[in-house]
């Protein structure tokens, strides 16, 4: 009777075990799976359960709250959904994430002995558009200071300065925020008029952009003190004519208040200011002058200056002359001379006078040709009347001769003398 009681005894101690064995196999069959989501994606939570005979399953979040309990809602909180539930699998979403919700959420199954695994949330956050400060104003021949600022990412995002397609290094600083990181990148470029406008960038690269980058453009501006020029007009004034002046401004800022003036002088009464414009019409003398555009910023002043001259109109009224009296190139030049006496010269109006200047000239040039050869017949006169003199005072010895001689007549021949 023994033998069978002690053989009873075994059995029931080998289903304990064997019961004990299963239950905590399936206790241990309990899988969670980690999630990494973008902040404001959704995120999926996963609990994969094997040999499960039903036994409570709960799902807490990193604080140890409980969500559900074997499906059912515990935690008031409409961002968690159960999506399924099932003997093998237990899903619940989490929509709108932020960093907040990120940690171990706990995949726990009841029996005799608790057992649990853990589904570990990693939340990214990619940085917004980088933004751009700079520390004072730009001055040229100064130094431009700009730093570009990421405020918020995780993990740290990459930012690097671009101009004309190439980096400018910079100094990197990062400042933890607690779950995200401040990243900052510090440039320092020295600056000229000409770069005023320049385009430079700043990107952030970061994990969760993939090949992407967010960009920030920025246009360099730079202060300058302004520069004036004054467009003068073509050719000469005379009266009656009308004149424009054009101001052209350059600065940083632009000057406001363009002022024009005369030196020494007030403008004249029928000056017109349009803008950056002087106009005036119907010009006399009176207006002659030194005309002054200046203009100034903060950054200092300039200006430039236009000296007017108008000329007296020059009024010719053609008049009959004979041909036979006026050389053929001045008669060309009357011709050419406008048909209205009251019409204007213009400056090529100086050739008639060149015209008359050479017939003067040629007339002269007759004169002295007249006088030198005049003087030369007259020297030449003289000399035949010295050769002649000469010839005179030959005779007038042969008679003195004979006179001495007491008229001597040797060769029988007699001649007379006229003294």
């Amino acid at each position: 009777m023994a033998f069978p009681t002690v053989w009873k005894d075994c059995t029931i101690l080998c289903v304990v075990f064997l019961l004990s064995f299963v239950r905590t196999a399936r206790g241990q069959a309990v899988q969670a799976e980690n999630v990494t989501v973008q902040e404001g994606g959704t995120a999926q939570i996963s609990c994969r359960l094997q040999n499960y005979d039903g036994s409570i399953v709960v799902i807490q979040n990193p604080r140890r709250q409980t969500l559900f309990f074997n499906g059912t809602r515990a935690l008031k909180d409409d961002r968690f959904q159960m999506v399924l539930f099932t003997p093998r699998l237990v899903r619940i979403t989490l929509t709108n994430v932020s960093v907040t919700d990120e940690g171990g959420y706990f995949c726990q199954l009841y029996t005799d002995d608790t057992h649990h695994q853990v589904a570990t949330l990693s939340v990214v956050v990619p940085p917004e558009t980088p933004s751009i400060e700079v520390a004072t104003d730009v001055v040229e021949g100064g130094e431009a200071k700009l730093t570009c600022l990421s405020p918020r990412s995780k993990p740290p995002a990459s930012l690097r300065w671009m101009r004309n397609g190439r980096e400018v290094p910079g100094v990197v600083s990062q400042q933890d925020n607690g779950k995200t990181v401040s990243v900052s990148n510090t440039i320092t470029v020295h600056v000229e008029r000409r770069d005023n406008g320049a385009a430079i960038s700043c990107e952030a690269a970061h994990p969760a952009l993939g090949n992407q980058r967010k960009v920030r453009h920025y246009r360099l501006d730079v202060h300058f003190a302004p520069t004036v020029k004054i467009t003068p007009p073509q050719g000469i004034m005379r009266e009656g004519d009308s004149l424009t002046l054009t101001c052209t401004v350059t600065g940083n800022p632009l000057p406001r208040n363009i002022q024009w003036s005369r030196v020494n002088d007030t403008l004249p009464e029928r000056a017109e200011i349009v803008g950056t414009t002087l106009v005036m019409s119907r010009l006399s003398q009176s207006h002659n002058g030194t005309y002054l555009c200046q203009a100034h910023n903060n950054y200092g002043r300039a200006a430039d200056h236009y000296n007017l001259l108008v000329y007296e109109n020059i009024s010719v009224t053609p008049t009959s002359i004979p041909d036979t009296s006026i050389p053929t190139s001045l008669t060309s030049t009357f011709a050419a001379l406008p048909k209205n006496p009251g019409a204007v010269v213009e400056t090529h109006s100086a050739v008639p006078y060149a015209v008359i200047g050479g017939v003067l000239a040629l007339l002269v040039f007759t004169v002295i040709c007249v006088l030198i050869v005049t003087i030369w017949c007259s020297v030449r006169q003289k000399g035949s009347y010295l050769t002649h003199e000469a010839s005179g005072l030959d005779e007038h010895g042969e008679v003195q001769e004979a006179f001495l001689n007491g008229n001597d007549i040797r060769d029988g021949t007699k001649k007379e003398y006229l003294l």
